[in-house]
């Protein structure tokens, strides 16, 4: 009796981490993806601040410098695209070549495919982040965030929140044309959410307070809070925990095989 409680857990989570070792080759062998997840958003860097009106401090922006405000938005924009234009793709690829349809006869359920592409392209978002920052501050001399431990906490929930958003376009996109198309479509307003073309803080008080319902509204807020040196506001990060159950749910909810 007491074998048989103790290795009935072990056999039910082997699915998972066999499917987390399949999917992790397979990644590895995914240039293109690891292009756009870990060497254009450094890239984009780099050229950026290779522009010499970037590292000049300009007193309209509170005497800060223009690359100083792209290194957090580039953190927003790598994480944003691994979640709406890299893993959904992989997923409905996977679901548009039937892989899906002969996986559905193993004991592996729809929970393992998405949890090891959340883990593995969570890993990889986190990797560009810190190469971001790295960058940044070696080669520009950009500030690091004054509040470490608060902006790692942003930082976790905004990529679960990121990837949860792409969650639902894998679990229901059946090509991956459709997802790349659903996924672009998200990406624009998220970004706008973001702050890309006009600052979270600059917007008109209606405009402001439901942008930061939104995930990269929140994610703004709290990241920016955690660069300045402030605890980022709970309220931001109760919405970005939110998104990311809720959505997380709904995709294994709504997950096919076919």
């Amino acid at each position: 009796m007491t074998t048989a409680v103790q290795t009935a857990p072990t056999r039910s989570t082997r699915p998972y981490f066999a499917v987390l070792r399949a999917e992790a080759r397979l990644f590895r062998r995914e240039p293109g993806s690891l292009f756009w997840v870990l060497v254009f958003p450094p890239l984009l860097l780099v050229i950026l601040g290779s522009i010499p009106s970037f590292k000049k401090v300009d007193a309209g922006l509170g005497g800060v410098r223009l690359i100083d405000l792209y290194v957090p938005i580039l953190v927003l924009i790598a994480l944003v695209m691994i979640g709406l234009q890299t893993m959904p793709p992989v997923i409905t690829g996977y679901r548009e070549r039937g892989i899906l349809r002969r996986m559905s006869a193993t004991p592996v359920r729809p929970s393992a495919l998405l949890s090891a592409q959340i883990a593995l392209n969570g890993a990889a978002a986190l990797a560009s982040v810190l190469i971001c920052l790295t960058v940044g501050r070696l080669a520009f001399g950009v500030a690091l965030p004054r509040q470490a431990f608060g902006y790692a906490l942003a930082l976790l929930l905004t990529a679960a929140a990121s990837l949860s958003l792409g969650a639902p376009v894998s679990a229901l996109a059946r090509t991956a044309k459709m997802a790349q198309a659903l996924g672009t479509g998200i990406f624009f307003p998220s970004m706008f959410c973001a702050g890309l073309w006009l600052p979270v803080k600059a917007m008109p008080d209606v405009m402001a307070h439901l942008v930061v319902l939104t995930p990269f509204g929140a994610a703004a807020g709290a990241l920016d809070e955690a660069f300045a040196g402030d605890w980022p506001s709970w309220s931001h990060l109760g919405v970005l925990a939110a998104w990311a159950i809720v959505l997380s749910a709904a995709a294994g909810r709504w997950f096919r095989w076919e």
